[in-house]
Parts: C-alpha cells; sequence; structure tokens
C-alpha cells in the first residue's frame, strides 16, 4: 500500500476531474479490500488517506468502524487517526455514538495526557446529549486536575457538554470559578462564570509585554475580546453591571493601539460593548468618535464596520453621531458600492432642519453621479427628507424637480401624485413652477415623470405662464401656440410612454378653457387622437370630443383648476386617486353629480369621486414584530399592485439585520424594492418600510408566502408565514 504522500504527489497530477475519479475509486477499492482482509498493519494509514479523500469530497462513510477499531488500538498513532476520523466522519446521527462512549470513557482515564487530550477534543467536537450526560463526570474530575494542559481542553469539552445538555451547568460551576485565578490564558478563553472579568481586562491592558501572548504589540487580543463580548452580555439591562464596566471600557477604548488590525478589533468589540450595556453617555461619545476614526481607516472592511455600527446607534445618539456627517459624507465617494449604500442611509438619518440644505446639497449631487442601483432608493430618501424638513415651499419645490430632472426614470410610481399635490397645494408657487417645469422639458422628454407632473401643470396653471405674472424670476415670453407645440411633441415623442401621453393629452384639453385663441387648434388636436390606437389615449380623445359637441356648455365648470388637495387617509375626507395616468382629487360630496353626466372621467374633474382607498391588513404579528400593508394601485399599470410594508418592534431592544423575503404562485410576478433600513428600532419607536409591487394579468385572488430573518438579543430569528387575508380590492 502506498503511503498517504504519495497518494496526494498522484491525485494533484490528474489534469481533469474525471481523471481524479478513476483515481480516487481505484484507491477506495484497494482500502476497501484491504478493511476486509482485516489489515492491522495498514489500518491506520488507509484511514488517513479516506480522511484525505473525504476533505476532497469523496465519500468515506465505509471507514467509520475501522476509526472505532483505531480508537480501541493501545498505540497512541493509530488513537490520534481514530479520533480524527471520528470527528471528521461521524455526527449525531451514528448508532457507533454507542461503541465510541466506552472507548472515550477508558482514555478519558488513561494515564497518558495526551491520550486524555484526544479524547476531550473528541468529546467537545461532536458528542451527542446522550454521551455528554455519560461522560460528564469524568469531563468535570478532568477539570479540577493540576496538569494545566488537560484543564484546557477540559474547559473546552464543558462548553460543548454544557450547551449540549443545559441542566449539567451547575456540575461545573464551582471548577469554572477557579477557572478564572488561572494564569493560563487558554483556560480563562474557555471560563463561563465572570466575577472578574474586569479585573482580568485591566491587568490584560496594563501588563507589560509578554512574548507567549503578544500580537502586534497587543496582550492576547484573542482573550480580551471574549471577555468584551461576555461582558456585553452581562451588563445589557443592567444598571449594577454597566456601572462595574465604565471605567475598564473606558480604559481599553483610549489605550488600545489602533495602528494595527489587532487593536481595531478590539475596539470595535469595545464599542459594540459599550453600545449594548446601560453606560454613561460620555462613554457612548467615546465609542462613537471611536466609530468616527474607524471611517478615516484605508481598509474598506473597517469602514464598512463603522457605517453599520454607526447606522444602529442614530437614533438613539444622533447628536454624537452628527459630529461626524462631514466625514460620513465623503465615503459617498468611495469607490465600494457596499460603503457607498451604507453611507448614503446613514446621511438620510442624519439630515434634519438644521442641515437640510446642506446635507440635500450633498445627496443631490451623489445622486448626479452615483451607479443606477442607487438612483431610486436616493430619490426617495430626498423624497422623505424633503417632505419632513423643507425650509419653504419653494426649496421643496425647486429640491423635487431636480431629483426629477436627474434621475426622473428612476423615481418610484408615488413620486408624481406626490410633487403634484404639494404644486396645487403652493398657490402663490404655481406661476413659478410652471415656468420652471415648461423650461424644463424644452426639447427633453427622456425623464417620463418630469414630463407628466410639467404636462400637469402646464394644463392646469398654462394661463399663468402665457400671461408672465412670476414674481419669483424673471418671466418668459411664451404664446399659447408655442405651449401647445409643447404639449404636442410630448405626444409625438417615441420617448413618451402610453401614461405621458395621456397626461398631455389631458393638459390639451383643459388647456381650451384657459386659452382663447387656439381652441381650435385644441379641437383638432383631440379629434385627431380619437382614432388612435392607443386604447387609452383614442378613449381620451373620443370623451373630450364628446365633451367639445354635446357637453360644451359644461366643459368650462368640468375643467376648472383642481381644488386643494389633501393626503392620502384611510378614514379621512379626501384622497389623491391615480387613474390611468392622472392625478385627481376625490372629494367627499353630499351632493349628486349633475343629471345627465354619465362619462366617468367628466365626474372626477367635477370632483364628484368617492374614495376608493384599499383597507389595510396585518400580515404578521409575532414575538413583538409586526407588518402591516398597506395596497395602492399603480398608476402606470393597472394591473400592478404596489403592497407598501410597515415593520414594528414592541420589545426593548432593536431588531437588527432584518430581512423580508416573499414568494407569491407563478402566475403573479413579484418585484422586491430594497428596505429602509436594516435595523427595527425598540418601543414601536420607528419603522422600516419596504414597498413590492406585484403584477396580476389574471386579477386572481392575491396569496402570499413571507419568510422573515433577524438578529434579537443575541440571537439569530427565522420565521416563514402565509398571507391569505388580502382584500379583495387589492387584487381584484
Amino acid at each position: 500500500m502506498a503511503p498517504l504522500r504519495e497518494l496526494i504527489r498522484t491525485i494533484r497530477t490528474a489534469r481533469t476531474q474525471a481523471e481524479e475519479r478513476e483515481m480516487i475509486q481505484k484507491e477506495c477499492a484497494a482500502i476497501r479490500s484491504s478493511f476486509r482482509e482485516e489489515d492491522n498493519t495498514y489500518r491506520c494509514r488507509n484511514v488517513a488517506k479516506l480522511l484525505y479523500m473525504h476533505m476532497l469530497g469523496y465519500p468515506a462513510h465505509f471507514g467509520q468502524l475501522e476509526c472505532l477499531k483505531l480508537i480501541a488500538s493501545q498505540k497512541f498513532t493509530d488513537k490520534r487517526i481514530g479520533y480524527l476520523g471520528a470527528m471528521l466522519l461521524l455526527d449525531e446521527r451514528q448508532d457507533v455514538h454507542l461503541l465510541m462512549t466506552n472507548c472515550i470513557k477508558n482514555d478519558l482515564n488513561h494515564s497518558t495526557q495526551y491520550v486524555q487530550g484526544l479524547a476531550l477534543c473528541t468529546l467537545g467536537c461532536m458528542g451527542s446529549s446522550e454521551m455528554c450526560r455519560d461522560l460528564a463526570g469524568e469531563v468535570e474530575k478532568l477539570l479540577k486536575t493540576s496538569n494545566s494542559y488537560l484543564r484546557k481542553k477540559a474547559a473546552l469539552c464543558a462548553v460543548h457538554v454544557i450547551r449540549k445538555v443545559p441542566e449539567l451547568m451547575e456540575m461545573f460551576l464551582p471548577a469554572t470559578k477557579n477557572l478564572l485565578n488561572e494564569k493560563n490564558h487558554g483556560q480563562l478563553s474557555s471560563s463561563q462564570l465572570v466575577p472578574q472579568l474586569v479585573r482580568i481586562l485591566k491587568n490584560l491592558i496594563m501588563s507589560g509585554y509578554s512574548p507567549e501572548h503578544d500580537v502586534s504589540g497587543i496582550s492576547d487580543p484573542f482573550l480580551q475580546v471574549r471577555i468584551l463580548r461576555l461582558l456585553r452580555i452581562l451588563g445589557r439591562n443592567d444598571d449594577d453591571s454597566s456601572e462595574a464596566m465604565n471605567d475598564i471600557l473606558a480604559q481599553v477604548a483610549t489605550n488600545t493601539e489602533t495602528s494595527k488590525n489587532v487593536g481595531n478589533a478590539i475596539l470595535y468589540e469595545t464599542v459594540l460593548t459599550i453600545m449594548d450595556i446601560k453606560s454613561e453617555s460620555g462613554l457612548r461619545v467615546l465609542a462613537i468618535n471611536i466609530l468616527g476614526r474607524f471611517l478615516l481607516n484605508n481598509d474598506k472592511n473597517i469602514r464598512y464596520v463603522a457605517l453599520t455600527s454607526l447606522l444602529k446607534t442614530v437614533q438613539t445618539d444622533h447628536n454624537a453621531v452628527q459630529r461626524h456627517r462631514s466625514t460620513i459624507v465623503d465615503c459617498l465617494k468611495d469607490l465600494d458600492v457596499s460603503i457607498k449604500r451604507r453611507a448614503m442611509e446613514l446621511s438620510f438619518a442624519l439630515v434634519n432642519g438644521n442641515n437640510v440644505r446642506g446635507m440635500m446639497k450633498e445627496l443631490l449631487y451623489f445622486l448626479d453621479s452615483c451607479e443606477p442601483e442607487f438612483k431610486a432608493d436616493c430619490a426617495s430618501g430626498i423624497f422623505l427628507a424633503a417632505e419632513k424638513y423643507a425650509p419653504s415651499k419653494r426649496w421643496h419645490i425647486d429640491t423635487i424637480m431636480r431629483v426629477l430632472t436627474t434621475a426622473g426614470s428612476y423615481v418610484r410610481d408615488d413620486a408624481v401624485p406626490n410633487l403634484i399635490q404639494l404644486i396645487t397645494n403652493s398657490v402663490e408657487m404655481h406661476a413659478y413652477t410652471v415656468q420652471r417645469l415648461y423650461k424644463a422639458i424644452l426639447g427633453d422628454y427622456s425623464q417620463q415623470p418630469l414630463v407628466q407632473v410639467a404636462s400637469w401643470c402646464i394644463g392646469e396653471y398654462g394661463d399663468l405662464l402665457v400671461s408672465g405674472q412670476c414674481e419669483e424670476e424673471e418671466p418668459i415670453q411664451v404664446t399659447e401656440d408655442e405651449v401647445l407645440d409643447i404639449l404636442e411633441s410630448v405626444l409625438i415623442s417615441n420617448m413618451s410612454a402610453s401614461v405621458t401621453r395621456g397626461y398631455a393629452l389631458t393638459a390639451i384639453m383643459k388647456l381650451s378653457t384657459r386659452f382663447t385663441c387656439t381652441v381650435n387648434r385644441i379641437k383638432k388636436v383631440v379629434s385627431i387622437y380619437g382614432s388612435s390606437i392607443d386604447v387609452e389615449l383614442q378613449q381620451r380623445a373620443v370623451e373630450y370630443n364628446a365633451l367639445f359637441k354635446k357637453y360644451d356648455h359644461m366643459r368650462p365648470a368640468l375643467l376648472e383648476r383642481m381644488p386643494v388637495m389633501e393626503k392620502v387617509t384611510t378614514n379621512g375626507p379626501a384622497e389623491i386617486v391615480q387613474t390611468n395616468g392622472e392625478t385627481e382629487t376625490a372629494v367627499l360630496e353630499t351632493k349628486p353629480p349633475p343629471s345627465g353626466l354619465m362619462i366617468s372621467r367628466f365626474c372626477r374633474y367635477a370632483g364628484f369621486l368617492f374614495p376608493t382607498g384599499i383597507p389595510s391588513i396585518t400580515a404578521y404579528n409575532k414575538n413583538g414584530l409586526k407588518i402591516d400593508f398597506t395596497f395602492e394601485r399603480s398608476n402606470t399599470n393597472p394591473s400592478v399592485t404596489v403592497i407598501t410594508i410597515q415593520a414594528s418592534n414592541s420589545t426593548e431592544l432593536d431588531m437588527t439585520d432584518f430581512v423580508f423575503q416573499a414568494a407569491v404562485p407563478k402566475t403573479f410576478q413579484l418585484q422586491l424594492l430594497s428596505p429602509s433600513s436594516s435595523v427595527i428600532p425598540a418601543f414601536n419607536s420607528g419603522t422600516i418600510t419596504q414597498v413590492i409591487k406585484v403584477l396580476n394579468p389574471q386579477k386572481q385572488q392575491l396569496r402570499m408566502r413571507i419568510k422573515l430573518t433577524y438578529n434579537h438579543k443575541g440571537s439569530a430569528m427565522q420565521d416563514l408565514a402565509e398571507v391569505n387575508n388580502f382584500p379583495p380590492q387589492s387584487w381584484q
């Protein structure tokens, strides 16, 4: 039988995977034959070969019993390979565990420490709960031995035993307390009780150079990290424990060297501990300043970690994070897309009434230069921030128009109706806005949402445009024919979507009551589109023609200027309705529509459309996590339902790394957009929002399966749920 090294050398000469498989199969056949012959001489070598083949991904299960035979051998070299094979080839489902228990028990009481060490390592690696119960006494006995080599391995094994059988913890408590007085760092790293952790950590950071434990000039960083993690667990929601840790955490934060990654790892764990316990405000500021220094590090991984950590703390320590705003904004220019995304999310979290102008300037510059995958999220973030913190209506309108001009093709469906509502409610800005929009679309129809808003505004306020009444900036001289030229160009442009053409045709129709010299031209344009191949456009034109011919006396009233709009509310008196590319106000009226007026679109213009809101639902409510669904129809495709999820957290701790996934039957198509954040704040102090678009061309009842994953209280959580209570209005 060839030795292991020769087998490795031979396998490495294989030029193809097929050639390698042939070599492995040939060698396995020889090994099987040797096992059947009970060849004790080469059993150890053959098992070692099997382990190598197992590492390459080939089956080696037929060597399990041979591992047990090696473990039972009196030779140390046989036992070493046998135990290694047991750790690699056996798991808790194997019946051979029953056979191993006696072998391990004998070796735990062996006279040679290295044999005892092999048995401890194996039990600590793959021991089942039954084995742990049977052998816990032997492990506890070795935990008290005077041999430091065995104590270290016994401590590690005891951790596995406690994880498998938690009720055995009491057995190990007395011995574990004694381990905290050890000078052997390996044993300290294994300890689970920490009444003296603060003292140990202080000794570590204050001690001088020790070659045995030094890593890049820092004394045993591995032990420091473990102590910090354990302090984090002990100090959470515990005022007394947190107070006892404050001084040592401050010392670690100020005395740890930051020029090497080893020091950065300790500082990061220190920051996490400070943020998780009930620490003093000054200590939290110190922790955030450390993260601020991380943002200047050349290592992009450290910068990413810092941004992620700051994003988690910005809600609770907003002012401290604000001090690093300029550094965070600089990260928007980073070449790494992951860092850019985190910097963008954190930048939006930092926007407030005091800095909104400066932050929006930076974010608009980022929107102009960022990759396409960022534009939709960035545009939505700017819309929300501008709505919440706008210092004036003119600034608000200018900002939204800048977004539409820069990234109009990437904005979400609700951007157009929201801006139209903003413009409508800003009565004093109508002349200024329509003039700005008219100039914005001159000769460029590529940004469809911008063209839609401009068409709507020109239709509503075209009279203000031609009259030159703008006081906010120098008015422009525009004739009625020039305005109609623009709208007709939108109608015939290859870049115009069907919904955009609908906006333009409706705007032309509205101008028939605002212009005086071009009514005949408007009638001609409307008449031409009565035979359009676009069914939606054709329907509009036919209805508008009927308005000119049969209801001309009612035309001024039906096409009068839209009233002030109110935001969408579930139970409120009015709401914005998006229908076939228009944004229309739905006002509850006590009187019926005029008799004889049967065309539904006219009723909408007259303001007699009753609200058609879709009720929201609670899709999930469990373990403090609540997820609500709200619904609306897409303004570009009536077969698309836009679902906005809102995830809230009623527990006392944040839920982090939240991921929402959804699946629908094959007859549907689903698009899941990026969430607003990955952290759900505690005490219902904030929400995560995420948009789902569902295409339902067959108008079938909507069903959805959702998967939720997140971290909470130090544990990874995952749950599946079915959502079958969608309201009929959401899919009919």
